[in-house]
């Protein structure tokens, strides 16, 4: 088993990229071993580290489907509606409150 290669941040060589870099090229790791590793150091815990991918044989993202679109907009709408009221609050809801904030906090929306 060899090991992988580590580069310090912003130091790695052309050709490798991030998951998130590859996303915003339009492309995606398509099953490819990680080429090499990045650490990014840090004062008071260890360092920071992202996988790199080859860039050449990263494949195309795959295009959405109707029925992906669909799941995801439905995703989104059970996110922004409060459990409490059922209204579509706008917003992704809070998991910390669990609710909207008229109805996590309905003292203060009374007195404002």
């Amino acid at each position: 088993m060899s090991t992988l290669p580590i580069y310090r941040w912003r130091l790695a060589p052309d050709g490798l990229a991030t998951r998130r870099q590859l996303r915003a090229m339009g492309l995606r790791p398509g099953g490819q071993d990680v080429a090499a590793q990045l650490e990014r150091p840090r004062r008071r815990r260890g360092p920071l580290v992202a996988y790199l991918y080859r860039i050449d044989r990263a494949k195309p993202v795959r295009p959405m489907t109707p029925a992906k679109r669909a799941a995801l907009a439905a995703a989104m709408a059970t996110r922004r509606t409060c459990p409490n009221c059922r209204i579509d609050a706008g917003y992704c809801i809070p998991r910390s409150l669990g609710a909207c904030i008229p109805c996590a906090y309905p003292d203060e929306q009374r007195t404002a």
